[in-house]
């Protein structure tokens, strides 16, 4: 069967109670389409505001999203529905890459980070995912995930302070949409509420359009190439490790949604993302990553259609066409920008606590204690170490902090044959723990 090639489910117009749509099947057409608008809708809010805040061209990384979604779904088959975003570990080195080299060599440190994400892809699906899981265990990967958005608070509240009134009125709108509102519009909050905000700051004056009105509607993108400096792959790193993290949660995600087998498609995922973020990081976009809001629209309307993301890339790639649309974007006030930030930040941050919780981490045994510990204060301080040329920061150090804590402790632990870990400095007598 070609890879292009769907069967209808039922009489294509409607999902009965209980069933789905699976990724081989699809609805009728219009409703296809119209579920592929609500997956560009759902994934538009965050994929905007990363190019956003790193001064890349909007409509570029908005190309590259499309690119890579399509090759996403080739690389797997179609078995996997996915849309691929901007993902925002890139901002804390992309940021300290553009003030280290400029623009060329952030796309270069996006571009290693793809080949890295590609070849670790590459390894699970020749020898599976264990030795990912005896590497990088709960705690682990809990505490990059938090210390990458504790990292970039500092950002936040730097954008923040360009427009307090403004960003207050962001991040407020963010709030008040997610719980007011169910089903889609509640998954669409970070776009509602860069609306909102945006309308605030229009009426404070706070907008620019001055480039709007230069652009013209239709042009292609404008396309950077990289440079490559050796000197910033540390700090591309641990974007690897958060990439993998997100990949093989998207793909449980789906599994338990759908009720398929995808291990098998799990090496697969994590190639395609890798070499969707290496084309990216070639021609001026940002890394992608696959999209938990995209996973929540599915489990709104329970079509898992592939068909519906071939239909969400179209989309993506006719408004990558338009500068206009890329300017306006652009224009973004920077007070509406920091709403958004504290709240995805944070967001961030809390993600981390969310692996914890799911990995049932146990903070009662200090060698997560200590890992999780160290890890977070070398992270959210921002420690720096320069070595030569090279540079290490915050997420580096605090990366390495985790794994390197994790590991020699608890080397130590099975060489001490102990089978319970000993009293942390945090013990309270009587826990149980």
């Amino acid at each position: 069967m070609s890879i292009m090639t769907w069967t209808v489910h039922g009489d294509g117009r409607s999902v009965s109670p209980g069933e789905a749509v699976a990724p081989k099947e699809r609805l009728s057409w219009p409703r296809t389409i119209g579920i592929g608008a609500q997956h560009v809708l759902a994934m538009f809010g965050s994929t905007f505001l990363v190019p956003v805040i790193t001064g890349f061209p909007p409509t570029t990384t908005l190309f590259f999203s499309a690119v890579g979604t399509v090759l996403f779904l080739i690389i797997t088959g179609n078995r996997l529905p996915s849309y691929l975003g901007s993902s925002f570990a890139f901002l804390a080195p992309i940021a300290a890459a553009q003030a280290s080299g400029g623009m060329g060599v952030a796309l270069g440190g996006i571009v290693m980070t793809g080949l890295l994400l590609a070849l670790v892809g590459a390894v699970v699906h020749f020898a599976g995912t264990r030795w990912i899981e005896i590497t990088m265990p709960p705690v682990v990967t809990g505490s990059i995930v938090m210390l990458i958005g504790l990292n970039l608070a500092p950002a936040a509240w730097g954008m923040v302070q360009a427009s307090i009134g403004t960003a207050l009125v962001s991040a407020a709108s963010v709030v008040i949409v997610t719980v007011l509102f169910r089903g889609i519009l509640g998954r669409l909050s970070i776009l509602l509420g860069t609306v909102v905000g945006g309308i605030v700051a229009a009426l404070r004056g706070e907008y620019d359009l001055s480039a709007v009105g230069d652009a013209a509607w239709f042009g292609l993108p404008e396309f950077t190439a990289p440079q490559f400096d050796l000197t910033v792959l540390a700090l591309f790193i641990p974007v690897v490790l958060v990439l993998v993290a997100e990949n093989i949660g998207h793909v449980k995600s789906v599994a338990a949604m759908t009720g398929d087998d995808l291990d098998p498609v799990t090496g697969r995922a994590l190639l395609a993302d890798g070499l969707a973020t290496t084309v990216a990081g070639l021609g001026g976009g940002s890394g992608t990553t696959t999209y938990a809001e995209n996973i929540g629209v599915m489990a709104a309307t329970r079509v898992y259609s592939t068909a519906a993301y071939w239909v969400a890339a179209g989309f993506a790639l006719l408004l990558s066409l338009s500068p206009k649309f890329g300017a306006l974007i652009a224009a973004t006030p920077t007070g509406v920008l920091g709403g958004l930030a504290t709240v995805l930040f944070g967001m961030i941050a809390v993600l981390g606590a969310r692996i914890w919780a799911q990995g049932k981490v146990d903070f009662g045994n200090p060698v997560n204690l200590m890992s999780a510990g160290i890890a977070l204060v070398v992270g959210a301080a921002n420690y720096t170490w320069v070595a030569g040329d090279m540079t290490f920061e915050g997420i580096a150090l605090g990366t390495a902090a985790a794994l390197v804590t994790y590991h020699v402790m608890a080397a130590i632990t099975r060489w001490r044959h102990a089978d319970d870990a000993v009293a942390s400095p945090a013990f309270v007598e009587g826990d149980e723990h």
